[in-house]
């Protein structure tokens, strides 16, 4: 877990294990007594191919940048960009030209805007922005594909703030809307027992989906569904549906990347993957699948 590792796939059935590489940043974000993680990893998809990782918990200030070899797979730490002391990454996304790289950094709670070099792959720092409210801790951020609207997931907030995107600096702007991720006054009712997860977009832009997830199998998780704008306003939130479990520490959706019609749902509470068929605007189950490995459930990844 303080490694960061790249596999070839040579078929669905077909990984190979290819490199493994330490951490980068503080001297003691690879000791074996300190907390630090490689938490969140991120590859580019235009030249040249970078990848980019999130050390997380203590000693964790600062953004991981690998380069990679004739084969795309990982390859030298060429950057440890830095943030602040107290940072603790975990989601980021590009915009739509891999110009920009944002990024939610829960411990600081912030939202980090970088600048990546066309030639290098290497990041510049632009801004950070506080989050809303000293209580939000940004988990996940999410970018509509007309890059106007960057989606930001509060984990203890559990909300959804809009930003728009300034077009000359590309710095985020808060709109003051937000959506909340939990049904009302659960945050009262039980307190400090819900963290929300993960957002994307339809791949048509039409649609964003969000999930939270409890820290008790006595209480579900929830998964929303919003309606976007041409220009990725959200025009309204459409649903707020429970999950079948808690989610444990995953609950983490995954539309389709090449349909609006198909998401994935993981589930680490009691091991298992779920397909969802998305139609006239109502989410309908489709399949279950358990999977009882330990550990198993975190994130789903689409294969073509």
């Amino acid at each position: 877990m303080k490694k960061w590792g790249s596999y070839a796939v040579d078929s669905p059935m077909d990984i190979k294990h290819h490199a493994s590489l330490p951490m980068g940043g503080h001297s003691r974000a690879n000791d074996a007594d300190t907390k630090t993680r490689a938490i969140f990893v991120l590859a580019a998809k235009l030249a040249p191919y970078n990848v980019y990782g999130n050390p997380f918990y203590e000693h964790a200030g600062f953004l991981n940048v690998f380069s990679v070899d004739s084969t795309r797979a990982i390859d030298k730490n060429i950057q440890n960009a830095e943030l602040d002391e107290k940072s603790a990454i975990h989601g980021m996304v590009f915009d739509s030209k891999e110009e920009y790289l944002y990024s939610a950094d829960m411990w600081a709670n912030k939202i980090w805007t970088h600048k990546k070099d066309p030639q290098t792959g290497q990041l510049t720092l632009i801004d950070s922005t506080l989050a809303p409210s000293p209580n939000d801790h940004p988990r996940w951020v999410e970018i509509h594909p007309s890059n106007t609207h960057l989606y930001v997931l509060m984990e203890s907030g559990n909300r959804l703030c809009i930003y728009t995107l300034d077009p000359s600096t590309h710095k985020p702007i808060y709109t003051n809307q937000t959506y909340p991720l939990i049904p009302p006054d659960f945050d009262k009712f039980h307190p400090k027992m819900y963290r929300s997860d993960v957002c994307f977009c339809s791949q048509s832009g039409e649609y964003l989906f969000a999930t939270s997830r409890s820290n008790s199998p006595d209480l579900t998780g929830y998964i929303a569904a919003f309606k976007l704008g041409k220009q990725g306003e959200v025009e309204r939130q459409i649903c707020l549906n429970p999950t079948p479990t808690s989610g444990g520490h995953s609950n983490a959706v995954s539309p389709c990347p090449w349909s609006d019609e198909w998401l994935a749902l993981c589930d680490d509470e009691k091991g298992f993957v779920e397909m969802y068929r998305w139609k006239d605007e109502l989410l309908g189950r489709v399949a279950h699948l358990d999977i009882k490995e330990p550990g198993f459930g975190m994130n789903a990844i689409w294969y073509d």
